[in-house]
Order: structure tokens, then C-alpha cells, then sequence
């Protein structure tokens, strides 16, 4: 392991001039990206005592959403100003759900549905908060019935919203119901990429094979799909995401095809399968996988190239052993790359 982190550091260093060239300088590299958003004025002002909230909710014929964001973080700022500075998306929001915001780094108190005292820090810990903005919609009952992990875009966000504000989680998974409303295109090809592995997709033999040294990318994907294609030529045609990606083995599948495979674990399946079973609902979607076939962390809504860099950086380098809330990993990513030189673009 520690060659290969070599090894791709060096890499690295080939991959971007600018990069070697401030290492020999000591110059600190720049920070950018970052977006302070201002939340609009009819988010609900709440004591934070979410029975309180369900049952206010309730009454006004809504449901409670939480939103859970981050000082700084852009893709907060385009949840509030692209998908809900749209006429009909804040018509939808403001007539079907009392809108909670919560800082995931914030100390204000906070009493769960069933009582438990938290702030909003200890809160996001221990819901699990792996990306902001993370969105969670309740039930009249206070349960979790819709939970999107990152920032998606505008149509699927509409999707979202009428799954809960129309109570369609009585009916279907999330991932059945955007089946229903958007049948999954019936032509087309993936644009594949050299390194993806070719089938037989023998997943869990493929681990005992490669050893400790290679873990799992899963990579699922749709037909005709736009944000796909731009996944493709902008962040996994960087150079250095190409480097991470050398120490994984990659798998792109078909997320409604019917591809046979093996998952890590064992089972016979097929790529619509796994996928359903794995609540995949976007596309692209990404699921890291350990050497053991152990799932490490996923990314299931849109991802630029250093959100995803680091990601996949925080497989190799194992360090989610030590550090399990990726968050903070993220930016001690940051930083360090700042301290070396490199420029850190956080909406690249």
C-alpha cells in the first residue's frame, strides 16, 4: 500500500507542473470555491424540537424537511439559489413542507423526535452526515421517508418532492417510483473508459484475487444521460482523477440493465438488481468498496472533481479507519494540499 501511495503521488507530481513547481517554491496554494448562502426568508424559524415541528407540520396539511448544511459549501449554495430559486420548486416546497435549516457544525440545541437532547453538531454525527447539503424528509409520524445525500439538480429535486408531498412512499420505494414516472431510456450506450474492467463481472472472486491492494469502484450509470457524460469529460477525464482511479478496479454497469454479476459478497445478481437493493436513485452514482468487498462510502448525487478526488483518495489512503466522519477528512485534505502548494478549487 505504501508503494502505491508513492507511486501515485509521484504521479501526481508528473500530472500537474504547477504542483511540483510551488513544492520547490514553499508558496501556499490558493482556496477557492467557496459560497456563503443566504437562506430565504420563509424557511420555517423553528425551536427545534422536531415532535413539535411534525405536529405543527401536520396540522397545516405539510410535512417537516430538514436540511442540513455547511457554511461555505457551493453545493448548498445551489440547492438554494438553482432548485429552490425556481418559481414552481419554491411554490412546491412552501405549500407541502415547513423547511428546517441545520448547521451541521452549529451549537444550537436540538430535540429529536423521540426526545434525545443533541446540538446540531452532535445531530449530524450521529444521523450520519457524510455530504451537505444532506436533506431529510419526515413522515406525520417523524420518520424518515426520503433521504437525498448531496445536491442533486433541479428535475430530479421536483421528483423528490413529489414523491413525499404526494405520500407515494405508501406505494413505492423512491427508486420504483422514479422508474414509474421516468421509464429508464431504452436505447443509447454508456460511454465507457479504458480502465473499467470487461465482463464476467466476478466481483467477490476478483477480491481474493487482487489482494489487499485493490479496492472496488462501482460505477452505475443510465443510457442518454447528460449528467453522466458530464461526469465522464469532467471529472473522471482529469488527470488527476485518472491517477486515484489507477488503484481501483472500476466497474461501470447499467443501473436498469440486466447484466449478470457477482457482488462482493457472493450473491448472484444482476446490475438492475444490486442496484435496487443498493436504493441506487441517481446517475451517476458511485459505491467504494474495501478489499474485504466491505462497502466504504458512496456518492449518490452530483459530484465535482474535488469533492470526487477526494472521495477516492479517502479509500486509498484507508483513511476512513481513523477518521469515520468524512467531513473532517475533507478538510484536512484541503488544507494539506494547500500547505503543499496545490490550488484548491472546491466547485472545479
Amino acid at each position: 500500500m505504501t508503494r502505491l501511495i508513492g507511486l501515485a503521488l509521484t504521479l501526481l507530481l508528473y500530472a500537474m507542473p504547477a504542483y511540483s513547481q510551488a513544492l520547490q517554491e514553499g508558496v501556499r496554494g490558493s482556496y477557492s470555491g467557496a459560497v456563503e448562502s443566504v437562506h430565504p426568508d420563509w424557511f420555517k424559524q423553528s425551536f427545534l424540537v422536531f415532535e413539535e415541528d411534525v405536529q405543527e407540520a401536520t396540522a397545516a396539511g405539510k410535512r417537516v424537511l430538514i436540511y442540513v448544511y455547511q457554511n461555505g459549501c457551493p453545493y448548498c449554495d445551489a440547492l438554494i439559489n438553482h432548485n429552490m430559486a425556481q418559481r414552481d420548486i419554491e411554490t412546491k416546497l412552501r405549500q407541502h413542507f415547513d423547511v428546517i435549516a441545520l448547521n451541521m457544525w452549529g451549537d444550537r440545541s436540538i430535540e429529536s423526535v423521540t426526545g434525545q437532547s443533541f446540538t446540531e453538531k452532535t445531530f449530524a454525527r450521529a444521523i450520519g452526515v457524510t455530504y451537505t447539503p444532506t436533506l431529510l424528509f419526515l413522515s406525520e409520524s417523524g420518520q424518515v421517508v426520503l433521504r437525498l445525500n448531496g445536491y442533486v439538480p433541479p428535475r430530479q429535486f421536483r421528483l423528490a418532492l413529489d414523491y413525499v408531498a404526494g405520500h407515494k412512499e405508501q406505494e413505492y420505494s423512491f427508486q420504483d417510483y422514479l422508474a414509474s414516472v421516468q421509464p429508464p431510456p431504452g436505447s443509447g450506450e454508456l460511454r465507457t473508459e479504458p480502465y473499467f474492467m470487461t465482463p464476467p463481472y466476478r466481483l467477490a472472486e476478483r477480491v481474493r484475487e487482487t489482494g489487499p491492494a485493490r479496492p472496488l469502484l462501482v460505477l452505475f450509470e443510465q443510457q442518454q444521460c447528460p449528467d453522466c457524460e458530464q461526469f465522464h469529460e469532467h471529472v473522471l477525464g482529469a488527470a488527476e482523477t485518472r491517477v486515484l482511479l489507477e488503484q481501483f478496479d472500476v466497474v461501470q454497469l447499467d443501473m436498469w440493465a440486466d447484466t449478470p454479476l457477482q457482488t462482493p459478497s457472493g450473491e448472484a445478481s444482476t446490475a438492475r438488481q444490486w442496484a435496487r437493493s443498493l436504493a441506487i436513485a441517481y446517475a451517476p452514482s458511485l459505491v467504494l468498496f474495501d478489499h474485504q468487498g466491505q462497502e466504504v462510502i458512496r456518492a449518490d448525487a452530483q459530484f465535482k472533481r474535488f469533492h470526487t478526488q477526494s472521495i477516492l483518495d479517502y479509500v486509498i489512503s484507508g483513511a476512513y479507519h481513523n477518521e469515520p466522519e468524512f467531513q473532517r477528512y475533507l478538510q484536512a485534505r484541503a488544507e494539506r494540499l494547500l500547505e503543499q502548494g496545490v490550488n484548491v478549487d472546491i466547485w472545479h
